[in-house]
């Protein structure tokens, strides 16, 4: 059983940055890949970011390549996400997940979420 916790939330306003933080814990933690999603009132889910936890690739879609940044501390079992240059379409609740297996067609373990604000 993995759990994960995110942090770092809160009201912004446009233009302005935010780093979150997705703390692992649990069994002997060791992913495949991670990720981060968000979903806004009213619509579907949406992947934002995603990390190999070995070879550190990574994965943007369009909407935010060049602004978001995901990383990890393997030492701290936690993932983060930068986000920069904040837009109001960016406010939705922001989730990390867990992928054991590259194989894995879904991913295994979900957080909670924290909600993210950008007023303009």
């Amino acid at each position: 059983q993995v759990q994960l916790v995110e942090s770092g939330g809160g009201l912004v306003q446009a233009g302005d940055s935010l780093r979150l933080s997705c703390a692992a814990s649990g069994r002997t933690f060791s992913p495949a890949i991670m990720g981060w999603f968000r979903q806004a009132p009213g619509k579907e889910r949406e992947f934002v970011a995603s990390i190999g936890w070995i070879d550190l690739l990574t994965y943007y879609p369009d909407s935010v390549k060049g602004r978001f940044t995901i990383s990890r501390d393997n030492a701290k079992n936690t993932l983060y996400l930068q986000m920069n240059s904040l837009k109001p379409e960016d406010t939705a609740v922001y989730v990390c997940a867990c992928k054991l297996r590259y194989s894995s067609s879904e991913y295994d373990y979900w957080g909670q979420g924290t909600q993210v604000t950008v007023s303009s």
